[in-house]
């Protein structure tokens, strides 16, 4: 009697313990969700507060090296970012890469994603050395993928095509563009909001560049399809 007691109890606790797992898995969705409405809204301090919560509920839930934990710091690290505070970003990145990189692998999509991210932090400060290699290492990762838009191919693309762009790289830039710009299209069709978004970033290109004729072209296609989804 006693040992079945003891087994109605043990298994009682392992219940016990389930639920309670559960139940904080659903928190760290709630709270995650929340960040993401909140950084949207432009709320930074909320988000700060409520992506902290969320991260501390991913390390004492899941363990410090989960790939949850790694989806955390990333969220955190994106409202720094937002808000141009970089410090207090990188280092959010850098573990969220090292922990996405042994739970994934090193040419996994998420990790690919937060290689962005810091590549971002870099190209902010200046940093452009240490931005490109990882913009790189990300672009190559995406391309591998299984799916060659999924939107990640044309982030890569983008991202380093600015950061050519910004160190006066023109030539190299431009072929990014407008590869970005050709999947775009293919992907979303030619008057979709994101494909006016690359035509402008092209237009401030061939601005800088001197091609102002080209820069006029793209700028009134831009025009057009913003007032056509408007």
């Amino acid at each position: 009697m006693k040992t079945l007691a003891k087994i109605v109890l043990l298994t009682m606790l392992v219940v016990l313990i389930t639920v309670s797992a559960h139940s904080q898995e659903n928190l760290w969705y709630e709270l995650n969700h929340k960040v993401r409405e909140l950084h949207k809204q432009g709320q930074y301090s909320e988000a700060t507060n409520v992506a902290k919560e969320a991260l501390k509920v991913a390390e004492n839930t899941f363990g410090p090296d989960h790939p949850r934990v790694a989806t955390s710091l990333n969220n955190l690290g994106e409202v720094y970012r937002a808000q141009g505070k970089y410090a207090e970003a990188e280092p959010l990145y850098k573990r969220a890469l090292e922990i996405g990189e042994k739970a994934f692998g090193p040419n996994h999509s998420q990790v690919a994603t937060f290689l962005n991210n810091l590549g971002e932090v870099y190209r902010a400060q200046g940093r452009y050395d240490e931005a490109e290699p990882l913009y790189k290492r990300a672009l190559q990762i995406n391309e591998k993928g299984p799916e060659p838009y999924g939107g990640y191919v044309v982030i890569s693309l983008n991202n380093l095509a600015i950061l050519y762009h910004s160190q006066g790289r023109y030539d190299e830039a431009e072929p990014l563009y407008k590869r970005a710009l050709e999947m775009l299209e293919e992907a979303l069709g030619p008057e979709h909001p994101e494909v006016a978004r690359m035509l402008e970033n092209m237009v401030e290109l061939y601005k800088d560049i001197g091609n102002i004729d080209e820069a006029k072209s793209l700028e009134e296609r831009a025009k057009r399809i913003r007032s056509k989804n408007q």
